[in-house]
């Protein structure tokens, strides 16, 4: 790692945070890279004619080369944006409407963030036709994949743009991204990814995935809220964008507005310390969702576990480390929640925690209404402790009974 990264960082004390896959603390050494270009060198790196400016942007085409390097793209392939949400709009809407973009179809799975979801819903209210995959429900192998034979039978060569997560933000299950490339090429087919829970936490190498257009969030990795970026990979030919933000024609005319230099080297810290650790953070965090299972396991009967099962089908192979999602019995999620005030925990995906619905990702999979509200997302990260893991097992295993108690 290097040398200016190497800091000790405290987890935080007094409340209990397992919402990682919701969003991460920034890592102090993240802010430690950040605050000078907050405080002292401000500039706009657009300004390029002064020599603050010039330094501006010389970081930041710095930062660019090594985002670049870390997921086998080029420097002039990435683009600086506000978030994910953003990146997967202009990768989508940018792709498809297109005026040189002749083709009317758009494959999608059903268990895609509401961030994709509801920007090709807003394409076929303009006349798209959309496909939404389904994926292998809770008794098969491989659940929440799609079929890699059902993908091939929609894929074709009316097909502009597939849209696919890696990893899913709810079960963490990684999709078979190689296979479902191929099938791209087959057809000339465009590749649009949602890394934004894989990106800093497993390997990618977007030419071995055979991925076109990359989307992800530096606040997932420890990083910056409000910063993250969009790959725009033209290794299989030239891939045409229509901006989606328009005024000031900053990044090639594809996103414009002044490029938030702090952001980007705090992007680009959290991704370098994230590769960098992710080896032994990987092993850590799987490890501590383990003991998490298991105290939970020895509280609490007749759990479930939602998405990949670890002890049954092969660790890194099926499942993001750090994540478990668990169905329990006789209780509802939410009342359970409010049990251990002092437990950051989900029941979902943060961006659709305000609906009443329960999580359509655990629906598709094959939980009923009952099961799905019934379930707990638990994301373990950089700085959860044993301690942390022991205690809000604890926590849990006195509020499943006291809830228990009540059910008649």
């Amino acid at each position: 790692m290097p040398e200016r990264f190497k800091k000790e960082v405290e987890p935080v004390s007094g409340e209990i945070y397992l919402d990682n896959q919701s969003t991460t603390r920034v890592d102090p050494r993240v802010v430690e890279a950040m605050l000078p270009w907050m405080l002292d060198e401000y500039a706009n790196p657009g300004s390029t004619t002064h020599e603050p400016g010039r330094r501006a942007a010389a970081r930041v085409d710095a930062c660019r080369q090594r985002i670049a390097d870390h997921l086998n793209a080029e420097a002039e392939e990435v683009l600086f944006t506000s978030g994910a949400t953003e990146s997967i709009n202009l990768a989508i809407l940018g792709l498809a409407l297109h005026p040189r973009q002749k083709r009317r179809r758009i494959v999608s799975v059903v268990t895609e963030h509401r961030a994709a979801l509801d920007t090709i819903a807003r394409l076929e209210k303009q006349g798209f036709e959309v496909v939404r995959l389904p994926v292998e429900t809770c008794d098969a192998a491989r659940i929440g994949t799609i079929d890699l034979a059902q993908a091939a039978e929609v894929i074709d060569d009316q097909t502009a743009l597939v849209n696919v997560m890696l990893g899913n933000n709810e079960v963490g299950t990684l999709q078979p991204l190689e296979g479902i490339s191929k099938l791209c090429r087959e057809h000339g087919t465009w590749l649009h990814c949602d890394a934004t829970q894989a990106v800093g936490k497993i390997p990618i190498d977007m030419d071995q995935l055979g991925i076109d257009l990359l989307s992800f969030s530096a606040h997932k990795f420890y990083g910056p809220k409000g910063m993250g970026g969009l790959i725009v990979h033209q290794r299989q030919g030239t891939i045409r964008l229509q901006p989606q933000i328009v005024g000031g024609g900053q990044q090639h005319n594809l996103r414009s507005g002044t490029l938030n230099s702090a952001g980007i080297v705090g992007l680009d810290a959290a991704l370098e310390i994230a590769i960098a650790e992710m080896p032994q953070e990987s092993m850590r965090c799987q490890q501590l969702r383990d003991s998490l299972w298991r105290l939970l396991e020895d509280r609490i009967q007749g759990l479930q576990i939602n998405g990949p099962d670890w002890r049954m089908c092969g660790e890194q192979l099926n499942r993001l480390p750090g994540n478990l999602n668990v169905c329990f019995p006789n209780v509802d999620g939410q009342s359970l929640m409010l049990r251990v005030p002092k437990l950051a925990v989900s029941s979902g995906s943060a961006c659709t925690s305000a609906e009443p619905h329960p999580s359509h990702v655990l629906r598709a999979l094959g939980r009923s209404e009952d099961e799905a509200r019934a379930s707990l997302r638990f994301g373990i990260g950089r700085f959860t402790t044993q301690a942390e893991i022991e205690q809000a097992a604890q926590w849990l295993g006195t509020a499943h009974a006291e809830l228990s108690a009540l059910v008649v």
